[in-house]
């Protein structure tokens, strides 16, 4: 089965050209045997797991799902105390 592809030749040409050099980077950065390893994980795996993305980003060490916000908040509050403790020595020192 042929699939129309309509356009100019010279347009399929650059398309191609683009696909390969991905297609290369992919390669060279090792991101398709990182895929293709994970994916036979995921083949070969006695059960399928229920959550096949959840598998995949476990696979690759990817962290689970981060609430950013929570984090950047808990960040700002981490620093005040610090500033505050750093003041406090600072004021301790000065004492002695």
């Amino acid at each position: 089965m042929t699939s129309y592809q309509g356009g100019s030749g010279s347009n399929n040409n650059s398309d191609s050209s683009k696909k390969e050099e991905f297609r290369r980077y992919l390669e060279r950065t090792n991101v398709m045997d990182a895929l293709t390893k994970v994916l036979v994980g995921l083949y070969e795996e006695p059960e399928r797991p229920s959550d096949a993305v959840g598998y995949i980003r476990r696979y690759l060490g990817a962290a689970p799902a981060v609430d950013v916000d929570a984090l950047k908040k808990e960040n700002d509050g981490l620093k005040a105390k610090l500033a505050q403790l750093q003041k406090t020595v600072d004021e301790s020192k000065s004492k002695e």
